[in-house]
């Protein structure tokens, strides 16, 4: 009975927010076969953990913090090497639309740069520009998340962006054009 219940409440989390999830690991990751093979992996933890879920937090931060945990276990496994070689070909894909969210590819060139100008941060900043800016949740959820306080997350947030518009610059965007 109770591993139904697991079963049926899984599958409600997987329909209201297996899309969000995919999408912050894509953002996180610049590749859409990893980000789809960890939205997986992310469901998967989350139903070996269900008996640790007490509701401190919303359903979908928990799973929000499953997949960047998840996120952040798939590159420690990674050799050096391969990760840097891995993150060369992610951003050599972003230049092309065909492998775009279909979401960044209608938006235009403006988010095609900013896209692109996310994948060169370092990862606490992009988790935070994702989370604060683009997921739009509250400092309180992005520190939930994130496991960080609320004054780390504004500290950071501000670092971030202002490395995010040297990063835009670098890649070639002029806001004023």
């Amino acid at each position: 009975m109770e591993g139904e219940w697991s079963i049926r409440k899984l599958n409600d989390w997987y329909e209201r927010y297996s899309d969000e999830v995919f999408r912050y690991v894509l953002m996180m990751t610049g590749d859409p076969e990893m980000a789809r093979d960890l939205t997986h992996d992310t469901y998967i933890k989350a139903y070996h953990s269900m008996n640790r879920f007490k509701g401190e937090t919303s359903e979908r931060n928990w799973l929000y913090r499953i997949a960047r945990n998840a996120t952040i276990d798939e590159f420690r496994k990674r050799k050096p090497f391969r990760y840097v070689a891995d993150s060369f070909a992610a951003t050599a894909m972003l230049s092309t639309t065909e492998y775009l969210p279909e979401q960044v590819a209608q938006q235009g060139e403006y988010e095609a740069y900013l896209y692109r100008a996310l994948q060169q941060l370092k990862r606490s900043y992009r988790e935070v520009i994702i989370l604060r800016k683009i997921k739009d949740l509250t400092v309180r959820e992005t520190a939930e998340i994130l496991g960080w306080n609320e004054s780390k997350v504004k500290t950071t947030l501000h670092r971030a962006l202002e490395a995010l518009k040297k990063q835009l610059l670098k890649e070639g965007y002029n806001h004023d054009a």
